[in-house]
């Protein structure tokens, strides 16, 4: 008997279409205004640092190295080993309790000011301003056929960009290889294939993110977006659209009466939306894709200005204060609940411990070792011997002597006294013998202690543990 052949059902262009939904081009229209001016106030700050911090001379160093070779971190006068990775892991630590305190009083002020995608995209949209003109400029070229005119544009804008990227990827590696070592490696083409592929790919990210990737990174791939609205509350400040003013919207003459024609505020202009640089309408509500720039907010203003219309129909608030038509000293008032005076206690504790911890830390960390060849030994005189490996870290940026003792017990001393010269930031090693008389203890291990003490600084010491083998 034979068997029909499986029934094929074509695949409608309607249904394949849906599966991805294309997204026109988002043109940012300019605004100014108070949030603008500090977002671009935060653009120089961040950037001043990034890229000035690393050619910052400091005790004949770059003030800011982390030098992945040598397993040393310098921070201006600190200098970090591999013993203390619990300050990086206090310092995501805080990190995190930073972004949750600063996102349940006021939202997402790290993604409309300080993030790096924010203050790259806005430097990649002012050389596209500069070069391309204003939104209904930049419109109409990318609409337009290709032109001698239209090719100059974008090769320069492109240029630019490919350069600043470039240059970011540079000061990044700068961090890690000292930036001066790499300009003249770079200078004289002799830049190793590690420095080659990170300047490559940091400034390659750059260009992607800042000039192609814009509101996709903030609404698809950065997963923020995402978990941001498990910290928010009712009473965390939001950029929202004061709906009972501003509804029902419609145009209208400036010397109009809104009452009269049965509208609200909004004229609706839809420069709120031509402004976002993630294309969205705040007018419908909070949304993932919001970044709280706050550049609605200034444009908004500007027209209430012109329409001689009060301030504030977008704006910062709370779900609590539109819903319950709060003032700004109760909208300050409920900031301080126990949700954010928690975090807030955790925070300033955590950094202030922090805090304690490195002004008080020894600049000398000790690591000790047994020689594992022989447990023990007999010597001259019927004295048990034990060997073992002293290594010293000085964790200053001056030179530094140091007198290695021995206690635990009974007549325990070292073969021959010791002193160890230890350079700034350096390592030394020693192999030191360990005596105690036989009678001193019985068979077994027994716990004794190496003392080492700075002879110019008495007070930088550190008795580390160890055990001694009784045969």
């Amino acid at each position: 008997m034979s068997q029909r052949p499986p029934k094929v059902i074509p695949i409608q262009p309607e249904a394949s279409q849906a599966l991805f939904k294309s997204e026109p081009k988002v043109h940012p229209r300019s605004v100014t205004g108070i949030f603008n001016n500090w977002r671009w106030i935060m653009v120089w700050v961040t950037q001043i640092i990034f890229y000035g911090l690393c050619w910052l001379p400091w005790n004949g160093r770059q003030a800011v190295l982390f030098d992945l070779e040598a397993r040393r971190f310098y921070l201006f006068d600190l200098v970090l080993w591999p013993q203390d990775t619990i300050y990086l892991a206090i310092l995501l630590v805080l990190s995190a309790l930073a972004l949750f305190l600063f996102t349940a009083v006021a939202g997402r002020l790290w993604c409309g000011y300080t993030c790096p995608q924010t203050v790259y995209t806005e430097i990649f949209l002012w050389v596209e301003k500069l070069l391309e003109g204003e939104r209904p400029q930049r419109i109409k070229l990318d609409a337009a056929p290709w032109s001698a005119d239209k090719l100059r544009r974008k090769v320069a804008k492109h240029g630019i960009w490919i350069a600043f990227s470039l240059w970011t990827g540079f000061t990044f590696v700068g961090y890690f290889t000292p930036i001066r070592n790499l300009l003249a490696a770079t200078s004289s083409f002799t830049l190793g294939p590690w420095e080659i592929f990170w300047v490559l790919f940091y400034g390659g990210f750059t260009y992607g993110f800042a000039g192609f990737l814009r509101e996709q990174m903030c609404k698809y791939i950065c997963p923020y977006a995402r978990f941001q609205f498990v910290m928010f509350d009712a009473d965390t400040l939001i950029i929202t659209y004061d709906e009972a003013r501003g509804e029902p919207r419609g145009s209208r003459s400036r010397k109009a009466e809104p009452a009269s024609l049965g509208l609200g505020s909004c004229i609706d202009c839809g420069i709120c939306v031509q402004v976002c640089p993630t294309g969205i309408d705040i007018r419908n509500g909070i949304q993932a894709e919001c970044i709280g720039c706050a550049a609605c907010i200034d444009a908004c203003d500007q027209v209430m200005d012109q329409m001689h219309y009060p301030r504030g129909l977008i704006r910062y608030s709370t779900e609590n204060a539109l819903q319950q038509r709060l003032g700004r000293a109760e909208i300050i008032r409920r900031a301080f609940r126990p949700r954010t005076l928690i975090y807030g206690a955790v925070f300033f504790c955590l950094t202030l411990a922090t805090a304690w911890s490195l002004a008080t830390r020894v600049p000398l960390k000790v690591e000790v070792e047994r020689d594992r060849s022989v447990l023990a030994r007999e010597v001259e005189g019927g004295m048990v011997e034990n060997v073992f490996r002293l290594q010293l870290s000085n964790a200053s940026e001056a030179p530094r002597r140091f007198q290695v003792r021995v206690e635990g017990l009974p007549g325990m001393q070292l073969a021959e006294p010791l002193e160890l010269q230890v350079a700034a930031a350096g390592n030394a090693e020693a192999t030191v013998r360990v005596r105690v008389p036989p009678e001193a203890a019985p068979a077994g291990g027994q716990p004794m202690r190496f003392l080492i003490t700075d002879l110019d600084d008495p007070g930088v010491a550190v008795a580390e543990k160890a055990s001694f083998w009784m045969p």
